[in-house]
């Protein structure tokens, strides 16, 4: 996906459409995590769905619950999906600033390779 260190520098617009691939990626994600969280605490939790949404966007945003737990399932899975979220907000978080963190270290490189080669 990205360019070798060998490589020029990726052009504006070509970097541009790949912060825009990666940022698609990372909310589709998102949205798909919470989906998920939403349906989990509307069937186990026996939420409503603005219940249920609240809770997952708070878990998913590293937040925490809202309300109260009251089944042994409910509490199972809102401690795996806090685990999940966990993770996931690392994973998404990497996805969109990988693009970022190349072109910084792609560009270093090939500035340090020509003051090497200079001298």
């Amino acid at each position: 996906m990205f360019e070798h260190r060998l490589s020029p520098l990726l052009p504006l617009p070509a970097f541009r459409a790949r912060l825009i691939k990666t940022a698609s990626l990372g909310f589709a994600l998102i949205a798909a995590s919470l989906v998920v969280g939403m349906l989990g605490y509307h069937y186990i939790a026996e939420q409503t769905w603005p219940d249920s949404f609240l809770n997952a966007a708070m878990i998913l945003s590293g937040m925490g619950p809202i309300g109260e737990l009251n089944s042994t399932a409910a509490k199972l899975f809102a401690g795996s999906y806090a685990l999940y979220s966990g993770l996931a907000l690392i994973l998404i978080a990497g996805i969109i600033l990988s693009p970022i963190v190349h072109r910084f270290l792609h560009k270093f490189h090939l500035e340090s390779g020509k003051k090497a080669g200079g001298e």
